[in-house]
């Protein structure tokens, strides 16, 4: 253990031994955090600590399995093994299955994923007759979320009368209903959403106070990463489990506490150390990731926030280049420079793909970047579009395996009882869904029980609906004697999914099939893996739950070299040797929507922190003077954020525009000021007004093209070299026309052949 030890740095090896008692970890961007909680977990084994006594709680799963691993091979595999780690959502999934029944769930209870809420939301709207204009079920989801991470239960809902009158005055008096009536309707299904899982073992340790001491003793060493970004829900659940023995470590940066908008609390950062007493402090404050350039920018940037914790953030690694601010005339430009600058570095670097991300505020600001991206031929990956586990063919498939489990899931029997088709129209299955709610039964239980119901179809379709439940009924039978692999690749084709899929011969339906074959290989390997767990049987149940919780970034697969495009928020706790922020302008980055309050503000401030400070080698910012906005160029402005970083730090392709330095009107429209009004001193008549001079930054260098481009409206000539604003250096190869309707066909180095009118092309003379 001790040549690990001898890997960490100072701060690191104190953080690393400290064992017993409420700890904080003030961990700076690139500071080796995740070095410092594997090791930790390694040495509190090494130290004589049973790891089923320790519960480490990471923000991806992908991150839990990383940190397996290297704990492995401090310790040995089959002691790691036996580690409670992952996310919260993973771990108390896995604590409610063992006491579910104790809230009226079964052991064996679906997870809703955020698709399979809002079709059941819409469903509920749909069914109480609601306006859909005002009760947009997206919205009311969003709703129904907040108030569970809130702690707000259906009965605190109704006791609370700020909250009702709030939804009474945007029109949606019956949200309480329909909060109700999802709850409701999920207990009924067996099914909880991903807020129930931590709303639901919140009640677990409150209502069963055996249940809490049994975790408690269990759980004697609780590790917590990220724990900027818990919400309230989550920081109960930590409080609870932590009560009895108090050996509690927390690592975080409150400045990377970026998701405020998921409920996150930065207080519960702030505030720890109000929270235990005899708390001791460590702080992570040497950057391993990036260069001199890059941390004290950022530096410079979070230490205009207010609300903070105390630490220096450092690093002795290269000084590095500035940070290359480039101004753009429109979002298409931006694309263009953003693909050119990547295949350029490529070139010059010998780089992959995945050395480049390109990261944006909004996801609406991929597109230009996509564009861009696939006419150079540059692979790219975008995160969190839509998930391979979203897609139609796959939900498709585990709908029917989530049968198999619960047949009570509501949303999964709705989604393929008609496909593939059957003749079980949406007439049918809306009289299902009346029925089962008259007589209180799941709809599988009303299938079951059809001869001894009422139920207002004909025969034939009697005879439908009896075949489709005879059918999950043999796939439960079959789902008793083998892996959840065999049994997949049986429904797969007693369904007739196969048949259904392999009839379309598209591009599409050969990408479908693929997708499914795909599945089977994820599915085989994952019954393959548990094997070797001492506690997994790769049961059907286990793969499930694996893919109810597994999130975008928890599938990247290593060996995809592509170009990573995504939002911000999906780029924490990433790295890559370079960094395109794009879109860097006001009302954007910031957001519009973020600037009402200084807390607000200070947000949009760390996630900027958080972008930068995903670069380590070189880190570029653009901003554009005009970008479309819902079809229609709007002008745009840069952002304060570029404003706030110390300038010796920047580079500017180009010189950023005098800010607010016109004056809105002109003075001329009022006449003449009369003279007797003018109460300051007059200039001297001796010395003539100086110019003021132009708002450039001290640092500004040009652009190497741009510096040997001189302004030329001479005669023209085949040969000449010349440069465009827009599409860099090239060569006159043919000229057309006379005077001012005189074009020419230039080919231009990286943009390809263009046929420009010369009179409005404004191009340069490269100096040879």
């Amino acid at each position: 253990m001790e040549r690990y030890l001898d890997q960490l740095n100072e701060a690191q090896r104190e953080a690393t031994v400290q064992t017993d008692g409420p700890m904080i970890v003030i961990a700076g961007a690139g500071s080796g955090k995740t070095r410092v909680l594997t090791y930790k977990i390694a040495y509190l084994m090494h130290q004589g600590v049973d790891p089923f006594n320790i519960l480490s709680l990471t923000f991806t799963n992908k991150a839990a399995k990383e940190m397996k691993i290297r704990i492995a091979e401090i310790v040995g595999e089959s002691e790691a093994k036996n580690l409670w780690m992952g996310t919260f959502h993973s771990v108390f999934a896995k604590l409610l299955r063992a006491d579910a029944p104790k809230l009226g769930f079964p052991s064996n209870f679906t997870i809703y994923d955020t698709q399979d809420s809002q079709r059941l939301i819409a469903s509920i709207i749909k069914e109480m007759g609601l306006d859909k204009e005002i009760y947009k079920y997206k919205q009311i989801y969003g709703r129904i979320s907040s108030y569970k991470n809130s702690l707000i239960t259906v009965r605190a809902y109704f006791q609370n009368p700020e909250l009702q009158e709030a939804d009474a005055a945007a029109r949606r008096d019956k949200m309480g209903e329909i909060y109700q009536n999802y709850v409701e309707r999920c207990f009924k299904a067996g099914a909880m959403d991903f807020d129930d899982l931590l709303l639901r073992t919140n009640e677990l340790l409150t209502r069963f106070p055996d249940v809490l001491a049994k975790y408690q003793e269990r759980f004697k060493y609780i590790l917590v990463d990220e724990y900027q970004d818990t919400n309230h829900s989550q920081y109960l659940i930590v409080r609870a489990l932590s009560d009895r023995y108090q050996n509690i470590c927390v690592v975080g940066d409150d400045a990377q506490s970026i998701y405020a908008f998921r409920g996150a609390n930065i207080d519960n950062i702030l505030n720890f150390q109000r929270d235990y007493d005899d708390t001791k402090v460590f702080r992570l404050e040497q950057n391993y990731r990036s260069t001199k350039t890059i941390v004290n920018a950022a530096n410079s940037i979070i230490d205009k926030n207010q609300v903070k914790l105390d630490k220096v953030v450092w690093t002795a690694n290269e000084q590095g280049n500035s940070i290359k601010v480039h101004r753009l005339l429109t979002d298409g430009d931006e694309g263009r420079f953003v693909a050119g600058s990547i295949f350029e570095n490529k070139m010059n670097h010998q780089l992959h793909n995945k050395s480049f991300a390109v990261l944006y505020r909004t996801n609406a600001q991929s597109r230009t970047i996509e564009d861009a991206l696939r006419k150079r031929d540059i692979p790219y990956r975008i995160y969190g579009g839509l998930s391979f586990y979203q897609r139609k063919e796959i939900k498709d498939v585990l709908s029917y395996l989530r049968l198999v489990i619960n047949p009570a899931d509501e949303e999964a029997l709705k989604r393929v009882i008609n496909f593939p088709a059957r003749g079980i129209g949406q007439t049918t299955i809306d009289k299902l869904i009346v029925a089962a709610n008259t007589h209180r039964l799941t709809i599988f239980e009303l299938l079951q029980q059809l001869d001894g119901l009422p139920l207002d179809v004909n025969a034939g379709t009697k005879t439908k609906l009896k075949n489709f439940a005879t059918l999950i009924e043999s796939f439960q039978v079959m789902n008793q004697k083998v892996n959840a692999f065999d049994l997949a690749e049986h429904v797969i084709k007693a369904t007739g999914l196969m048949r259904s899929f392999g009839e379309d011969l598209t591009p599409e339906g050969i990408a479908r099939m693929e997708n499914i074959e795909e599945l089977l290989n994820g599915i085989k390997d994952f019954v393959d893996g548990q094997q070797e767990l001492v506690d997994a049987s790769g049961s059907l149940t286990e793969f499930l739950e694996d893919v109810s919780l597994a999130t975008d970034l928890d599938q990247e697969d290593e060996n995809d070299d592509r170009v990573a495009l995504m939002t911000i928020h999906l780029a924490k706790g990433l790295e890559f040797p370079y960094v395109y922020i794009v879109g860097m302008e006001e009302d954007l980055f910031p957001s519009a929507m973020s600037m009402n309050t200084r807390s607000e503000l200070e947000e949009e401030r760390r996630l900027f922190y958080v972008a930068l400070t995903r670069a380590e080698k070189q880190a570029f910012l653009t901003y554009t003077l005009s970008r479309y906005r819902w079809g229609r160029p709007v002008d745009a402005e840069p952002s304060r954020f570029i404003q706030e970083i110390d300038e010796q730090y920047l580079e500017f392709a180009t010189p950023p525009p005098s800010q607010r330095s016109n004056p809105m009107l002109d003075a001329s429209i009022f006449g003449d000021v009369p003279q007797d009004t003018i109460r300051f001193k007059k200039p001297s008549p001796a010395k003539k007004p100086q110019p003021a001079p132009s708002v450039v930054p001290k640092n500004l260098k040009p652009v190497q093209a741009a510096a040997k481009a001189l302004p030329y409206d001479g005669e023209m000539s085949v040969g000449l070299r010349v440069s465009h604003m827009r599409f860099g250096k090239g060569t006159i190869v043919a000229l057309e026309g006379r005077a001012a309707d005189q074009n020419a066909t230039i080919h231009f180095d990286q943009a390809g052949e263009k046929k420009l009118l010369l009179r409005f092309a404004k191009l340069g003379l490269i100096d040879p």
